[in-house]
């Protein structure tokens, strides 16, 4: 009970500073939107040739949110540097919380924020584009982007903890982040690339979360992509949240 009450002293403590300033989760969300209003229309004409249906919108779509949630949780941990600057994460040192609890608390109000992002992605998608999900598949997309979050999440506070600076965090992210992205399919299936762009794609686990999500966002839960993918995003943030906690614990000890 003391673990679960310091994680949500701490989850509250950051999501209260983000409902203070929410100008900082508008702006997560404004590279989206932007790819969704900008670049979503130009696939309406080759809806057939992208998969999931002939609706480009249900497989566009997921791919950002996945993007949201990748970029979302990589990038957390500059605030985690400026926390280390500021003198508070040396102030937590002295307590008697956990640091697991430090840890989750952070985690936690991550996820919360990129849900909350991608549900009003969907909404203007809806809205504006006559986007129609599959409302469990939604539900269950947001649960699997959540869950990679948090492996990413925690991976990215590890490395601010190791790094301690932001250049040489965003060096790290920079490198790290661009291969995932143009390997997963994020804006357009890998289906569409040649052979050996295929076979560089699938061995990027995040390509059979994304593969995941479009087959869920329209409904296809029997398909295998669904297995697979989850079984993979749960290793995965399994592992990151590992090295995560341990990083966390060693640094804070």
């Amino acid at each position: 009970m003391r673990f679960l009450h310091e994680t949500g002293l701490i989850f509250w403590a950051h999501l209260r500073s983000n409902l203070r300033n929410p100008l900082w989760v508008l702006i997560g969300l404004s590279q989206p939107v932007l790819y969704l209003v900008l670049f979503g229309p130009l696939l309406e004409g080759v809806g057939a040739g992208l998969g999931g249906g002939t609706d480009p919108w249900l497989v566009f779509t997921p791919g950002l949110i996945m993007q949201i949630g990748l970029f979302g949780s990589m990038f957390v941990g500059f605030a985690m540097v400026y926390e280390l600057r500021a003198g508070i994460i040396e102030r937590q040192r002295v307590t008697p919380a956990s640091r697991g609890a430090l840890l989750l608390g952070r985690v936690l109000k991550d996820m919360v924020v990129l849900m909350v992002q991608a549900t009003i992605l969907v909404l203007v998608a809806v809205v504006f584009f006559d986007l129609r999900p599959n409302v469990l598949g939604f539900v269950l997309t947001l649960i699997l982007v959540a869950i990679i979050a948090a492996g990413m999440s925690s991976a990215s506070y590890a490395l601010a903890l190791a790094t301690r600076s932001e250049d040489s965090l965003a060096s790290v992210l920079n490198m790290v982040s661009v291969p995932l992205l143009l390997l997963s399919g994020i804006l357009l299936p890998m289906t569409l690339g040649p052979g050996w762009l295929q076979t560089l794609a699938r061995l990027n686990p995040l390509s059979h979360t994304v593969d995941a999500a479009r087959a869920l966002f329209r409904g296809d839960f029997a398909s295998s992509d669904v297995y697979v993918g989850t079984a993979v995003t749960l290793v995965l943030a399994a592992v990151l949240g590992v090295i995560g906690a341990r990083t966390f614990a060693r640094e804070n000890a």
